[in-house]
């Protein structure tokens, strides 16, 4: 069923409903046209297109260790120490950054979602590092958008560490009809997804310039974090604990430096190239 103004105006339908930024900068773009009187009204267009806000994810933390190294890392530390490399970085390069913890804190999964939706976030970026063992030989980086069967069983078996056993609800449309939120929401939806893959090609582009990446490290599968129907969301996998030389490159300055440097620049070409398409709306 086609959703249309006129199907939803015929309907008497009043909804509150928050659409992603970048199908509020094409409505925008439009309300810069000229009206009849020759008057544009610009200023939503400059509000929109000024908004640059990531939301960076800092895996586990608290009573959550996440993975944990031979050498006693665990992840939650490794995670917050690179999600603040990452963020100076962008703050270097003029986005507004909120992280969904600064500190050894746990959140459960909703609340991490919650803040990006909370803030209207651009982006949401999950930090993580992996582990498979008692297996030492994999490693790597990988990015990871959400989707209800996994790519492969690595792919399911991350996830399910990853995960808890919390479940995010897909989001309500108030005032709307049953029939009309699914269709909304089908929409929303598919829209971020396309915009998460983008994410995700240009993350495993620069990421692989300067660091090892897992074999076919564009991978998908169901992490709660990235369920967002809203916000293009990805997960990255920085290397893995289990594996002796990526758990020394994680301790160090240099190879957290090089992902965020890389994450940085991924960052830069979507923005780019959502900048590009919708100025051919």
């Amino acid at each position: 069923m086609a959703l249309s103004r006129r199907f939803l105006l015929d309907g008497g339908i009043k909804a509150t409903i928050t659409l992603p930024l970048w199908v509020q900068h094409g409505l925008a773009r439009a309300a810069t046209r000229p009206d009849r009187g020759g008057r544009a009204t610009d200023a939503a267009a400059r509000e929109a297109a000024g908004k640059r806000l990531v939301v960076i994810d800092p895996g586990h933390g608290g009573h959550d260790p996440g993975c944990i190294g031979r050498g006693d890392v665990f992840e939650k530390d490794i995670a917050l120490a690179a999600a603040w490399d990452f963020r100076r970085a962008l703050e270097r390069g003029g986005y507004h950054v909120i992280m969904t913890r600064s500190s050894d804190i746990f959140l459960p999964l909703p609340e991490r979602v919650d803040i990006a939706e909370k803030h209207k976030a651009t982006l949401f970026v999950s930090m993580h590092a992996n582990s498979v063992a008692p297996n030492t030989t994999v490693r790597g980086a990988s990015v990871f958008t959400f989707a209800k069967d996994p790519s492969d069983p690595l792919a399911a078996k991350i996830a399910h560490s990853e995960n808890s056993v919390e479940r995010i609800s897909n989001p309500s449309f108030r005032g709307v009809p049953p029939q009309v939120a699914r269709i909304l929401f089908s929409l929303m939806a598919h829209s971020t997804k396309a915009q998460s893959l983008l994410l995700q090609r240009k993350m495993v582009g620069a990421l692989s310039e300067h660091v090892d990446m897992l074999s076919n490290p564009a991978r998908h599968a169901t992490f709660a974090v990235l369920q967002s129907a809203a916000i293009p969301s990805v997960l990255v996998e920085m290397a893995f604990l289990s594996n002796p030389r990526d758990e020394a490159e994680l301790r160090t300055n240099g190879f957290r430096d090089r992902v965020a440097g890389s994450m940085k620049s991924a960052v830069d070409a979507w923005f780019l190239a959502r900048k590009h398409a919708l100025q051919n709306l």
